[in-house]
């Protein structure tokens, strides 16, 4: 069974690249170039110094005793947190900021929801000393200001989406606009496993860096380079693509996908994109998303602003259809139940994203001699400002 994409661009029935004319001549250059230059000895030799003397990696694979105590099995918690910028967003921004100098572009735009992959693009591209601009929704802007002071800091321009539900998706409708209008000069770093081929693609390779030194910690942790099960949090999808890429065809590993019910499945204010979408096109590629009877996007609503996406990466929609993942569905109440509980047994704060993948535990059957990874995909103080309610 293949669930990596195949050579036109496609997971199964899933993604390709529905793109209007004008954006031909970006994703051709793109799709033309991108394994060639990432696979060339020179980038692969700066891709590997930046991430292990700057990003900081290998991220730490912590065994949480605590927390396997309390759910009777082996739970290992990959500390993607612990990057610079607090996320696994900067493997991936990293790696395309690379090939965008490789391709002669001078500008970056990138969208953002819960300003983690902002943050990480405003990063590289003042390393880089690269002119970023980058869009984020209204709503977002509002609800994690430490992350927009953060790109501030970093020398970017931050244009608020004041369309649609002002979130993520608006913020992407406006910079792919921009990217129409800027051909030539401007590279688009996308932050997640969506959009056209070879985004999915592209960002899934540049975060698989997360399975790859999984398996070797595993080895040295326990002896076999393989979990019972994975779990990742997803929105779009690219840090559970990071957590399972070098696990797809390996069948004695779960794959376990926990996505945001909002206020319940049911209530309307839900991003469960597997549970609530059908397939149709998002953002230039084919998926699944929640739409109405007549193809309108509905709203997507989560508690977390890096979940809150009305469709899904093409390799997890596919992983969906096939049955090799399994789709967890958990509202605003449990992940902030799961942030405090990992807070407080581990000392550890996490993101309300991977506070998702956490809650997911609950909902397993699990067994003591079982090996589990949770994907920490980031760190909790962008959400301090929502977390302060609860307390």
């Amino acid at each position: 069974m293949l669930y990596n994409v195949d050579e036109k661009g496609y997971y199964g029935q899933f993604g390709g690249a529905y793109i209007p004319e004008m954006l031909y001549p970006n994703i051709e250059e793109l799709r033309q170039n991108y394994l060639k230059i990432s696979q060339e000895p020179e980038f692969k030799k700066e891709f590997d110094y930046l991430l292990k003397h700057y990003v900081g990696r290998p991220s730490p694979l912590y065994h949480a005793k605590r927390l396997s105590k309390k759910y009777g099995a082996k739970i290992y918690l990959k500390r993607e947190d612990l990057n610079h910028t607090g996320a696994h967003k900067v493997n991936n921004t990293i790696g395309q900021i690379l090939l965008a100098q490789r391709l002669g572009k001078k500008r970056i735009i990138a969208e953002t929801g819960a300003g983690q992959h902002g943050v990480a693009t405003a990063t590289v591209c003042a390393l880089m000393g690269m002119e970023c601009v980058v869009y984020m929704g209204a709503v977002d802007i509002e609800r994690q200001q430490p992350n927009v002071q953060r790109m501030q800091m970093l020398g970017a321009t931050i244009i608020s989406a004041e369309s649609g539900s002002k979130t993520l998706k608006d913020a992407t409708n406006e910079a792919i606009r921009d990217w129409i209008n800027n051909p030539t000069d401007t590279y688009y770093i996308i932050g997640s496993v969506v959009g056209p081929h070879p985004y999915p693609d592209m960002v899934a390779r540049f975060q698989s860096v997360i399975s790859e030194e999984m398996q070797w910690q595993l080895e040295e942790h326990e002896g076999r380079s393989y979990p019972d099960r994975i779990i990742a949090c997803v929105g779009g999808g690219s840090n559970a693509a990071g957590a399972f890429y070098h696990f797809l065809d390996n069948e004695k590993v779960q794959l376990i996908a926990a996505e945001p019910a909002g206020l319940g499945l049911e209530s309307g204010k839900t991003a469960a994109t597997t549970s609530k979408g059908k397939p149709g096109v998002l953002h230039a590629a084919k998926t699944l998303l929640m739409q109405t009877e007549d193809g309108q996007v509905v709203e997507p609503y989560s508690i977390s602003a890096g979940l809150d996406y009305p469709g899904i990466g093409p390799m997890h929609a596919n992983l969906f259809e096939t049955g090799r993942g399994s789709f967890e569905y958990i509202t605003d109440d449990e992940a902030l139940e799961a942030c405090f509980e990992l807070s407080r047994l581990e000392g550890i704060i996490p993101a309300l994203e991977p506070a998702h993948a956490l809650a997911a535990l609950k909902k397993l059957d699990l067994k003591s001699e079982e090996i589990v990874v949770i994907n920490l995909s980031g760190r909790g103080d962008k959400d301090l400002e929502t977390l302060i309610k609860y307390l």
